[in-house]
């Protein structure tokens, strides 16, 4: 298996990009939070999803080119483009304070592809890109879901640890 790393193509990655983001997001709602998670995160990605989330996924990499890093299995590449495998997702400087902090929103490694090193590989990306930015505290931040035990292992071994909870809710007056 032969997979390389580089910046995001919105002319040749976009569809394999939204691909491995469907993949992200149903494994969310499927492995980490029951039926209802799950409706709840399928039911977002529409077609009009998908052109807003790609929309701002360009103007982050108009910020910085390296704030999408593609793993790009090339061995697998046919006449449709790359075979993408994995992507990492950082926030642009720009954006630091929501956190104060570099903030990785997404990190993804097709399963068939988990185990080889190759999400190691994301993640150094994504840290290497947050040492560039210059921030209001040296850190980087993920959200993580707790019942994803495989992520939480991954994250840990990265050195991440606990920094508070983040909690959620509806949007909208609770007597709607």
């Amino acid at each position: 298996m032969s997979v390389a790393l580089r910046p995001y193509d919105a002319t040749t990655d976009a569809d394999g990009l939204y691909d491995l983001k469907l993949a992200f997001e149903r494994g969310l709602g499927e492995n980490t939070g029951g039926d209802q998670k799950a409706a709840t995160y399928a039911g977002k990605l529409t077609d009009d999803y998908r052109e807003s989330w790609l929309a701002w996924v360009d103007r982050c990499v108009a910020d910085d080119p390296r704030c999408v890093t593609v793993a790009v299995d090339e061995a697998a590449a046919g006449a449709d483009g790359p075979s993408l495998v994995g992507y990492v997702f950082c926030l642009p400087e720009r954006l630091a304070f929501i956190w104060d902090a570099a903030v990785i929103n997404e990190l993804y490694l097709a399963p068939d592809h988990r185990g080889s090193g190759v999400a190691d590989d994301l993640m150094d990306a994504a840290v290497d890109l947050a040492a560039d930015q210059d921030l209001p505290l040296d850190r980087i931040v993920l959200d993580v879901d707790a019942a994803n035990e495989r992520a939480q292992a991954f994250y840990a071994r990265h050195g991440f640890e606990h920094w508070g909870e983040m909690v959620a809710r509806p949007v909208g007056h609770e007597d709607d």
